[in-house]
């Protein structure tokens, strides 16, 4: 493009309160992927990160170890920056929210909103969670702690700045409504419109006066500003807001294209934020991407449980590149992901060393072995070249479109679809039996030429993902072609140019051996015990016997009409078929379940549901927000008996 098309993207700024842990770094990582490949795409790409620095939170662990709030805070966003650093965070803004530019323009912020009657003087009487920075009301608390943390929270009395949220509901409302991409994945837009909008927003708490480490109101200065309308107008600081007198900076990438934040501060951002930007007048920001959580294992990492795991320590063991490819290849769009060090280990092995290594090791080895390191011209051609050129031109096109759609992970599969079809094309053209024959080796001259350009469009696609294996390997096979443009046509590598000596880009790790210098030096995992349901009454055998549970295999099954939560079910069961209805819509897809085996309870009386008779009920497994189906070990007779 000649003129360049701008694009701002932002994450989160890290709360300075501890070290961040491999779940808080998922953010950047993933963030800078996007905007890597965004520049790649020959876009005029800011990336803002920084620190988040002021509220009572960050005073209390400086009074516990005995010093001030900003040496306390130096040390943290230190830490953070050191972290983002590691893992090659391409950001071209890093803002702390102590920055001199940033303190005086929320101040001007805040007595703006105040002089038009956005903000109001009032008492504010509640809970309060120090750790969330949150405000709640008694039916907001689950079972009297944070719904966000389930930390204890404590009752706030003091003299508090509200903001009026009230007065831009409904247009917030519309804007979303207008916008259907506005807040992503689809399912975080529905729970922020159900929780939050439909029931009615409450004004929104935005100075505190029990504690003094904040951004003093400056016509009120026992008040200092809320760390929400504090931290969230970074965004716009960073980049040149200055209220009236902006900077031209300000005017080029406003508004942001993605706020790329987690699941967890999803409210805030699109809720609070937007509102007050509403009020100063300012667009909003065009998409909101909420991210899921990296799990240790199926727990979130807390420190009180032992579960933290860290990005240096990861960096350290395995290299960034292979920690980057974890996060961003093992993370769902839109739901949780898990971490665990076997899962990463077996994941590095099967597809950094055994799948990419070994196909750029194996090239570049014939390469020098056969042509004495020069890459020859295509000589007679093979049955199965226009495979490998058409998935590398396919794959590079549908990559651009799932980037597009922030689905990272589905993009590297994009990748490895190459370096798949690359391996296959080595099992199908046999170089080593190529080269014993003059008539071969004309044949070898194509097949070697091919495999060099194939792994050109693989290092040109990694760049934004993995940018040091790119440049590794583009230093051993001579490729100096690298941009999108180039993956148009199949055959941009020229003939003759050198390839370097074969060098493992990522060498096979020992599983055992590994984890057992893992466990030495980190301790074990933690494994903790997940809460239950608590075990029912006892029964005799003959309540049991009086079920009659059944194996049904699944000949057809649909979304019923006007249901958003019911699938119907056809089970074949023996030589009868039965209908049976089931509210599991939300996790699975029907056509899934085509020809499944499922167990099932055949002697429920029937029962009607929107319209339909259903004559069972299919047995299934649920736990913590998770629902699996029942079924058989092995394929069985469908109508057996469970005994």
């Amino acid at each position: 493009m000649c003129d360049k098309e701008k694009y701002y993207i932002t994450t989160a700024i890290a709360y300075t309160s501890r070290k961040p842990h491999i779940g808080n770094t998922y953010e950047v990582v993933l963030t800078d992927a996007i905007a890597r490949f965004k520049r790649y795409m020959g876009y005029d790409v800011c990336f803002c990160t920084g620190t988040d620095e002021h509220g009572q939170k960050i005073q209390e662990l400086a009074e516990a170890e005995g010093i001030t709030p900003k040496e306390y805070v130096d040390r943290v966003a230190g830490e953070i920056k050191k972290i983002w650093d590691l893992m090659n965070a391409s950001y071209d803004k890093f803002i702390r929210t102590t920055d001199g530019y940033h303190v005086e323009t929320v101040q001007k912020i805040f007595k703006k909103l105040y002089d038009q009657g956005d903000i109001y003087k009032s008492r504010y009487e509640g809970w309060y969670c120090t750790p969330c920075e949150s405000f709640w009301t008694d039916t907001q608390l689950v079972d009297g702690k944070c719904p966000d943390c389930g930390r204890e929270v404590h009752k706030q009395d003091e003299e508090a700045y509200f903001f009026k949220m009230s007065n831009y509901q409904d247009r917030l409302m519309k804007h979303i409504e207008e916008n259907p991409n506005f807040i992503q994945p689809e399912s975080r837009k529905k729970e922020m419109v159900n929780n939050f909008l439909k029931p009615g927003l409450q004004d929104l708490c935005v100075s505190r006066t029990s504690f003094d480490w904040g951004i003093p109101v400056s016509f009120d200065e026992k008040h200092v500003v809320y760390v929400w309308l504090d931290a969230l107008t970074n965004y716009i600081t960073a980049i040149g807001y200055r209220g009236d007198e902006s900077s031209p900076e300000f005017s080029k990438y406003w508004p942001a294209d993605v706020h790329i934040i987690g699941k967890d501060i999803l409210r805030f951002h699109t809720i609070y934020w937007p509102i007050i930007l509403m009020a100063l007048g300012l667009e909003l920001p065009k998409q909101v991407f909420g991210h899921p959580w990296l799990l240790n294992g199926e727990d979130k990492m807390s420190k009180s449980i032992g579960n933290v795991i860290y990005a240096d320590d990861l960096v350290k063991h395995f290299g960034v590149d292979a920690v980057r490819y974890y996060l961003l290849h093992e993370m769902p769009y839109a739901q949780d992901g898990t971490i665990t060090y076997e899962i990463l280990i077996n994941r590095y092995n099967s597809d950094l060393a055994n799948t990419l290594g070994n196909l750029v090791n194996r090239t570049v080895s014939m390469v020098n072995k056969y042509f004495e390191g020069i890459i020859p011209a295509p000589g007679n051609s093979t049955d199965f070249d226009s495979s490998l050129s058409n998935t590398c031109i396919e794959c590079s096109e549908k990559i651009v479109k799932t980037m597009d759609t922030l689905r990272v992970s589905d993009s590297l599969d994009q990748i490895w679809k190459i370096v798949d079809r690359s391996n296959k094309y080595i099992d199908e053209t046999t170089p080593w039996i190529l080269a014993k024959t003059d008539e071969g080796k004309e044949t070898l001259k194509t097949v070697m030429y091919n495999l060099i350009e194939a792994i050109r469009y693989i290092t040109s696609l990694l760049q934004p993902f993995l940018p040091d294996t790119a440049s590794a390997i583009a230093k051993q096979t001579g490729a100096d072609e690298l941009s999108y443009a180039s993956l148009k046509n199949f055959g941009a590598t020229k003939p003759g140019t050198k390839v370097s000596e074969a060098s493992p880009i990522f060498a096979r790790i020992d599983l055992d051996k590994k984890l057992e210098e893992l466990t030495e030096e980190f301790g074990a995992e933690q494994e903790t015990q997940p809460e239950i349901e608590p075990f029912k009454e006892p029964v005799t055998f003959d309540d049991f016997e009086k079920l009659d549970i059944r194996v049904g295999k699944v000949k057809v099954c649909e979304k019923v009409p006007k249901s958003s939560k019911l699938l119907r079910f056809e089970l074949e069961c023996g030589g009868e078929t039965r209908q049976i209805l089931s509210g599991i819509a939300k996790y699975y897809k029907p056509e899934d379940l085509i020809g499944k085996n499922l167990l099932f309870i055949a002697n429920f009386p029937p029962r009607k549901m929107m319209g339909l008779e259903s004559n069972g009920m299919i047995l299934s497994a649920e736990h913590d927000g998770k629902l699996v189906l029942t079924s058989t070990l092995d394929d069985i007779q469908s109508g057996a008996s469970i005994v």
